[in-house]
């Protein structure tokens, strides 16, 4: 990682407490958050379970720095991403373990049951075996009834060596099917974790791509909408962290209700959110048109000192897939058209 500590504790160090302005201090800066940025990407690539929440705390660390950081602040901030690499790789770890041991069990369960189903057979071939020996010296009786005898006795034998052989061949499918129910419900359990983003609740950056992907697979006409909520690293640095996850969980939940009950709807990055939309062309348009009324507006959470009213307003970038195009191309196409609306806006507010 790039240390700006000990750039900073060169002989040009700035006096604390004062902004950095400097052209090569602000080119390092841009790096850095690059890098942070770039981090949290590797982060979920690497366990999608837990990627998000080091995104997070890495835009945190990079909203912190705001547009003009002291020299202290940017030091600060490195110690802050080292603890939380540090805490996330703790945690990656630990999840991994309990996966191993979660895949240990199962395969102990396995194992045990199909030990069990060899001693049974084991037992149920011994008593076979008995009952073939038992019929074989009825042949050489010459008395008829008590050949009878010792026929009706190997039959009762073998019929219950059968019942018992079923019973226990019940009784261990119900403990298996018992166990692999168990294990089925980790599983469930832990792909929705990974599904969902763990602040919003809605889905995860890694499980909007995968329906992206089974789209392009399946050839089917669809449109993306990258959503960006304008200006909210101001608001942050207004209104602190706290106030900025509640906003987003708030736009969240707006953004959801603004959708259909088909779209596809998940959280891309720190303010930024992914719509997948199973349509193209013009209805698009105007059906989004709609959706950005409804998601800019003001909205009220609690801040440190009381409820505050934060306007929040969205630019929506869309972008219809072509044929022959991967995710990548898509997503680009939709980033500039994003880039372009927020551009158009800037120029009539100066205007």
């Amino acid at each position: 990682m790039i240390s700006l500590k000990r750039y900073l504790d060169q002989e040009n160090r700035p006096i604390a407490g004062t902004t950095i302005e400097h052209p090569s201090c602000e080119k390092l800066l841009s790096a850095y958050c690059a890098v942070l940025a770039q981090m949290g990407e590797c982060g979920i690539a690497a366990c999608p379970d837990f990627g998000q929440e080091l995104v997070r705390s890495l835009d945190r660390i990079t909203e912190s720095l705001g547009r003009a950081p002291t020299a202290d602040a940017i030091a600060d901030s490195e110690l802050g991403a080292r603890n939380v690499l540090r805490r996330w790789g703790k945690q990656v770890a630990q999840h991994f373990d309990q996966k191993a041991a979660d895949v240990k069990d199962l395969l102990l369960v396995l194992s045990r049951t199909a030990e069990s189903f060899g001693h049974k057979d084991d037992r149920f071939a011994r008593d076979l075996d008995s009952v073939t020996a038992q019929l074989a010296s009825i042949a050489s009786l010459d008395d008829v009834t008590r050949m009878r005898a010792s026929i009706e006795t190997s039959a009762l034998e073998l019929k219950r060596s059968a019942e018992r052989m079923a019973a226990e061949g019940t009784a261990l499918i119900e403990h298996l099917r018992v166990e692999l129910s168990t294990y089925e419900a980790k599983l469930e359990r832990a792909e929705y974790v990974a599904s969902r983003d763990a602040l919003t609740g809605l889905g995860s950056r890694h499980w909007v791509e995968a329906r992206m992907q089974e789209r392009i697979s399946n050839g089917a006409s669809f449109s993306i909408v990258l959503v960006d909520i304008d200006g909210f690293g101001r608001v942050v640095e207004d209104y602190g962290n706290l106030v900025g996850d509640l906003l987003l969980k708030e736009f969240a939940r707006e953004l959801r209700s603004g959708c259909r009950i088909t779209d596809i709807v998940g959280r891309w990055g720190s303010d930024e959110f992914m719509i997948v939309l199973d349509s193209s062309g013009p209805e698009v348009q105007q059906s989004l048109s709609r959706l950005c009324a409804w998601i800019s507006k003001p909205y009220h959470v609690p801040g440190r000192t009381g409820y505050v009213n934060v306007q929040l307003n969205a630019s929506l970038g869309v972008a219809d897939y072509r044929d022959g195009e991967d995710i990548q191309t898509l997503l680009e196409r939709a980033d500039l058209e994003l880039c372009r609306l927020k551009g158009a806006g800037a120029q009539r507010k100066t205007a």
